[in-house]
């Protein structure tokens, strides 16, 4: 089966919305959606790369594009006014779920980039995100336990080298077999090479 690796972190709101997008694309084309949960702060950290809202014109530029693209793609998109977000614990719950409860892991992204990239929720907060866990099922306390792992802390870090291994420098980034597509706006890329 053709498989589509996905790099991303919830604090990319490009990564939210190649995100949307992503399901229905594999599905049409028989491919599998490969989930990959990295940190974005260390791709960068890594590779000299760094936030394009670093860059004051080209992040203004960016979240009016990205305003165009949501309009394409009819989904619901907004600046969170609390970014940026630091996803170290949201990153490690992902890659934690995919390891130990991967069934669980589309609601618990469905929740996380909906709060991050719709609902403008901070969640720096501890508290936000906890309701924003129990909102969509999850037991909070059990969430920070998994977060905690010592196993899941390694698995984050192991993704994320994987990522730069592969030449990764930014979310999110896609690969069909050895190709690589960077950008929500390469999926029609991602489409011509699952085809």
């Amino acid at each position: 089966m053709k498989t589509v690796d996905f790099y991303f972190d919830f604090g990319s709101p490009a990564a939210y919305l190649a995100w949307t997008q992503l399901p229905a694309i594999c599905q049409a084309a028989g491919a599998q959606l490969v989930c990959k949960p990295m940190l974005l702060g260390g791709v960068f950290q890594s590779t000299g790369n760094r936030s394009p809202i670093s860059v004051p014109a080209k992040g203004k530029y960016l979240f009016q594009d990205l305003n165009r693209y949501a309009a394409r793609y009819a989904v619901p998109f907004r600046l969170n006014p609390n970014f940026p977000i630091n996803t170290l614990v949201l990153m490690r719950g992902a890659a934690g779920l995919l390891a130990r409860e991967p069934q669980r892991f589309d609601d618990y992204a469905r929740a996380v980039f909906n709060a991050m990239w719709v609902d403008g929720q901070n969640l720096n907060d501890p508290q936000v995100v906890a309701s924003v866990l129990q909102a969509a099922g999850f037991d909070p306390a059990a969430f920070m336990a998994l977060v905690s792992d010592a196993d899941v802390k390694e698995r984050l870090k192991a993704l994320t080298l994987e990522a730069v291994d592969r030449e990764v420098f930014g979310a999110p980034t896609m690969f069909v077999g050895d190709l690589m597509f960077w950008g929500q706006d390469r999926l029609e890329f991602v489409k011509e090479a699952l085809q």
